[in-house]
């Protein structure tokens, strides 16, 4: 597949999926054995872990939103960075609701192979997420 075709299959992921909740998508954009490598969600693999990864934040987050900022494609690799905001409105992470607004960053690289993401790298502001909800005090 060419990087275009690649990165268009990103941009679905982020403004589809995760942007829509079109989670229908997951089937066409996310390879069966797909492994997600986050140390905020250690283990997830497969269709069904990354749909319920998905649905868990999107409850928390009912008004989420990616913005994307950056696109970067090399071979059968895409690069995004992404600025993402949304309102804490359920539990995330085993925190109740907050009722706060939050802005955070990302950098996500997907691995793409016969037309599915089949491997993803996350690193997002997890910490800056926590100070903004008010789970831990803001920096001086």
């Amino acid at each position: 597949m060419s990087t275009e075709t690649n990165k268009a299959l990103a941009r679905r992921w982020i403004e589809e999926v995760w942007n829509k909740g079109e989670l229908s998508l997951i089937e066409e954009l996310i390879a069966p054995n797909y492994v997600l490598h986050d140390p905020t969600r250690p283990g997830l693999k497969g269709r069904e872990g990354i749909r319920e990864s998905i649905t868990g934040f999107r409850v928390a987050f009912p008004d989420l939103h990616f913005t994307l900022e950056d696109q970067l494609a090399e071979g059968d690799q895409v690069v995004i960075r992404y600025i993402v905001r949304g309102t804490h409105q359920g539990p995330v992470m085993g925190i109740p609701a907050t009722g706060t607004h939050g802005t955070l960053t990302g950098i996500d690289i997907y691995r793409i192979s016969h037309g599915k993401i089949e491997e993803a790298w996350s690193n997002w502001d997890t910490l800056g997420m926590l100070r903004q909800i008010g789970v831990l005090p803001p920096t001086r």
